[in-house]
């Protein structure tokens, strides 16, 4: 349930970032407190450029994430808030459901894992047999699987841009092709410089995404959790081979890697993605090789935590590089879940760039962090399924600055 309006009139809070994280908590900011003056702050020229213009569109069950917590918590009610607010504005949507396929006898106590995550998370998930995995999926390989009806597609882009004509309407302030150079808190106020000049707010909410820690950092400086970005690299099927692929085909994920592994994902213009991996971007927004900033390599290679990461997951991270340089071992991993998979059936698909913060003692923070100070509210952890929960996540967090008003 949303905060109630406690701001007076003249009060001006700053949201940064115009990711979804960032456009759903301004408008849940705008719906609980309408007299507040509110100021969206994107520094690329349109909103939704990183993120979440780059994600596979899916409407994610919370079948994954740890009962309690705000990964469980968000997942859930912010996936059923997200087809309620598809519905009502007519944005294009399907609850298809998805399949989690077993494929070698090590992945049967995870399903086992699964089940008990789904009952206490909420999720409907249902075990099905080999064969009845080929009912919903006849191309599938799998000598068993769980059900998801509750997971879907979705268009984000298309839910940011009814998002941001619904602020615009009610009179928010959306600042495109502005960049936030300091942030700098007092007692009576927070002012924020940006390239087109300062604004003086009351008080400022951060949904940075790959940036995220450096926003934290200007009212937070001993903020020690790092952003590594992580590009996701896809392939879609060739049009003809489209059919091989009905719904969603995951397959059942280590439960020690945060990423979900390669799988196939029908999109809500009918194409079929396959991907991703996952492998350190040379650049915090680099969607290919190519992409190299210095200064963002520079700091992965000096911090300690990204070294005590490399050595935990050293040899995770080689099959995620293997995948990304050949073709055919991608197609391999795909064959897993669907044979007749071919690399000739494959055309490259645009990457995505995952923000995944993780601690000095190179942990992959696995959950939703805020950090706070009086006047600040900083979401310094927002990976996946953060779309999904979005407008969930925007009442928390208009729910914890309520808390400092």
């Amino acid at each position: 349930m949303s905060s109630q309006p406690t701001s007076s009139a003249n009060e001006t809070v700053v949201i940064v970032g115009g990711g979804i994280v960032g456009l759903a908590s301004a408008w849940k900011l705008q719906q609980a407190q309408p007299a507040t003056n509110i100021i969206l702050i994107e520094k690329e020229a349109d909103l939704a450029g990183h993120q979440t213009g780059h994600n596979s569109g899916v409407l994610h069950s919370g079948i994954y994430y740890k009962p309690g917590s705000l990964k469980a918590k968000t997942s859930t009610a912010g996936r059923l808030e997200m087809v309620r607010f598809c519905q009502e504005h007519d944005i294009s949507h399907d609850v298809c459901g998805k399949v989690i396929v077993a494929t070698k006898d090590m992945d049967l106590p995870r399903l086992d894992t699964l089940e008990e995550r789904a009952l206490a998370n909420g999720v409907k998930a249902r075990r099905i047999s080999g064969d009845e995995l080929r009912e919903l999926e006849p191309h599938a390989a799998g000598f068993a699987a769980l059900h998801v009806p509750e997971a879907g597609i979705t268009d984000y882009k298309q839910v940011c841009r009814t998002l941001g004509r619904l602020l615009t309407d009610a009179g928010v302030d959306i600042r495109t092709g502005t960049t936030v150079t300091g942030i700098d808190e007092r007692t009576d106020g927070v002012r924020v410089a940006t390239t087109s000049g300062d604004i003086q707010a009351d008080y400022v909410i951060t949904c940075g995404g790959l940036q995220s820690d450096r926003l934290a950092r200007m009212t937070e400086p001993d903020t020690e959790t790092r952003i590594m970005p992580f590009r996701g690299e896809y392939f879609e099927l060739a049009d003809h081979r489209r059919h091989l692929v009905n719904t969603l085909i995951y397959p059942v994920p280590d439960p020690d890697f945060p990423f979900l592994g390669v799988h196939l994902t029908r999109m809500i213009d009918d194409s079929i993605h396959a991907g991703p991996n996952a492998v350190l971007a040379l650049a915090r927004e680099g969607y290919t090789w190519g992409d190299v900033n210095l200064q963002d390599l520079y700091e992965v290679l000096t911090n300690p935590g990204w070294w005590r990461l490399a050595r935990n997951y050293w040899k995770t991270g080689m099959g995620e590089y293997y995948r990304s340089l050949s073709k055919k071992a991608f197609v391999t991993a795909l064959q897993a879940l669907v044979p007749e998979v071919q690399v000739e059936d494959l055309v490259p698909s645009p990457a995505g760039v995952r923000a995944q913060a993780v601690s000095p003692e190179g942990a992959l923070l696995d959950d939703f962090v805020w950090a706070e100070t009086n006047r600040v509210v900083n979401v310094l952890n927002a990976p996946s399924p953060a779309a999904t929960a979005s407008l969930a996540i925007g009442t928390q967090i208009v729910d914890r600055l309520a808390a400092h008003q």
